[in-house]
């Protein structure tokens, strides 16, 4: 039977977490990742990692969130040390409401990717219109050292073909099942099999034939047959290596 990783959700903003939990399983979805957003959502994060032991959790401050917050590795590493940690972020950079200076976005970015090459985890990358800053930062910063995971991958190839080079994988969200999406259609069917993932990004971007509703981590079993059917592959074949590059890359606690 097929079983699933999501491997990035956020569980703490779904309104009925255990119920959200048991329809995943129902789908077999087995294994998830809880990101965090900002760094107040610790203490809710790691109580539902502690409460279920196929939950892992990350640390980090969102890239839109906060700008008047100035994030060192001295506020990072006392969480991200938490034995359910498994990546650090999501971090990057969002140009997309961005207006002036951009230098605190890319100092907080630098900062995460510091803590992640210090505690020798993976970084969670979102990127919106910064596909050139976020590829140089992370080649200046020498992300590579750790890798990571471009989460809800949409930008063209050359920009997962960069990804890839720097050891990252590419992860695919509903976002891909959506009919407009023609250009990460055609991306996700260059990426080797061995660096995609599968996620959610649940509240957000229900797949279809959800699209529109609250999502949850039990649909990114469609996220995979879509994948499955845009590469002429098997849904076995899906399932079975995303649930391994996620145990490869995020090698989280048994």
């Amino acid at each position: 039977m097929n079983s699933f990783v999501d491997s990035h959700c956020h569980l703490n903003m779904l309104d009925d977490v255990e119920a959200a939990l048991l329809y995943a399983k129902e789908q077999n979805v087995l294994h998830f990742l809880c990101v965090a957003v900002t760094l107040e959502d610790h203490s809710a994060l790691t109580k539902i990692a502690e409460q279920h032991q196929n939950v892992y959790i990350s640390v980090g401050l969102h890239p839109n969130e906060m700008p008047e917050q100035v994030i060192t590795i001295s506020d990072l590493l006392p969480l991200a040390k938490h034995a359910r940690v498994i990546a650090i972020g999501e971090t990057g950079l969002d140009y997309f409401r961005v207006e002036g200076d951009k230098k605190w976005q890319q100092d907080r970015f630098i900062q995460h990717i510091d803590c992640a090459k210090q505690l020798d985890k993976p970084l969670i990358i979102h990127t919106r219109q910064a596909k050139e800053d976020t590829i140089k930062l992370l080649q200046e910063n020498d992300a590579k050292s750790v890798g990571g995971v471009m989460h809800c991958f949409t930008e063209d190839w050359e920009t997962a073909r960069q990804a890839l080079d720097l050891d990252f994988y590419i992860s695919f969200s509903g976002i891909v099942t959506f009919k407009n999406a023609t250009d990460l259609q055609e991306v996700a069917k260059k990426v080797p099999l061995d660096r995609i993932l599968i996620e959610t990004d649940s509240p957000y971007l229900a797949p279809v034939p959800h699209r529109g509703k609250t999502n949850q981590p039990g649909y990114v079993c469609h996220v995979a047959e879509y994948i499955a059917a845009l590469r002429g592959d098997t849904l076995e074949s899906i399932a079975q290596k995303t649930t391994e590059n996620f145990f490869t890359l995020f090698s989280p606690p048994s």
